[in-house]
């Protein structure tokens, strides 16, 4: 599963495409002008970054070009009307690492994204201080959790504990070793304490318990989809 950030003004062809990236798994930020896509491309990393040529407020080319001269190496996928070789030709020779013209075939859509993803290499939701998965982002540095894109406030050992499942998913893991992990020198270290914390980040993130499940006689899991 991958971060990306899918930048489009058409409300229709936008909602298209994020379904689509969503069926696939994948983590998606939204943005419907260039002001916007310019300041989350500013604050966070992504796997791949979907720009349409044409974004009100600035124009996708601009993104391109300020985003490969901050030194960003995200992959980046041209979507446009514009169809001409000058155009192709412009678009890639600015940063774009692949260029698609409307209107075109969701299937093709999706290639191009794995194919992106193969270039990329390691996913940012597997690497330092910000993880992603099954829509849910977890900022470490800016101790800020986001659920599809809205924020979720969590008390310090439910962060803890999310942090530490987002690191570690698909891992059952003992009452004990989560005590010994998250609550290491706590007096209040108890499987009780665990399971209330467990039942708040279910309640604040996934109320119908099919991320974060209990495996019972054995511990718990953070099991992605």
């Amino acid at each position: 599963m991958a971060k990306i950030l899918l930048a489009e003004d058409d409300k229709d062809l936008h909602n298209i495409l994020r379904t689509f990236l969503l069926f696939e798994h994948h983590s998606v930020e939204s943005s419907f002008t260039g002001t916007d896509a310019d300041e989350k491309l500013g604050a966070s990393e992504y796997d791949v970054v979907v720009l349409d040529w044409d974004l009100p407020g600035k124009a996708g080319i601009e993104l391109v070009t300020e985003l490969r001269t901050r030194g960003s190496n995200a992959p980046i996928l041209m979507i446009t009307g514009k169809t001409s070789i000058a155009d192709k030709m412009e678009g890639l020779d600015t940063g774009a690492d692949d260029y698609l013209t409307k209107p075109f075939n969701i299937q093709e859509f999706g290639a191009r994204i794995r194919a992106l993803l193969r270039r990329g290499g390691q996913p940012v939701n597997q690497q330092g201080n910000v993880l992603t998965m099954a829509g849910i982002t977890l900022d470490v540095a800016r101790y800020r959790v986001t659920k599809d894109d809205k924020p979720i406030n969590l008390l310090p050992k439910e962060f803890q504990l999310l942090e530490f499942f987002m690191r570690h998913p698909n891992h059952v893991y003992a009452p004990e070793a989560l005590l010994t992990k998250v609550w290491p020198s706590d007096t209040e270290a108890t499987a009780e304490a665990l399971r209330s914390t467990v039942k708040r980040i279910r309640k604040k993130l996934d109320p119908e318990g099919l991320l974060l499940r209990t495996v019972h006689g054995v511990g718990y899991i953070f099991e992605l989809p």
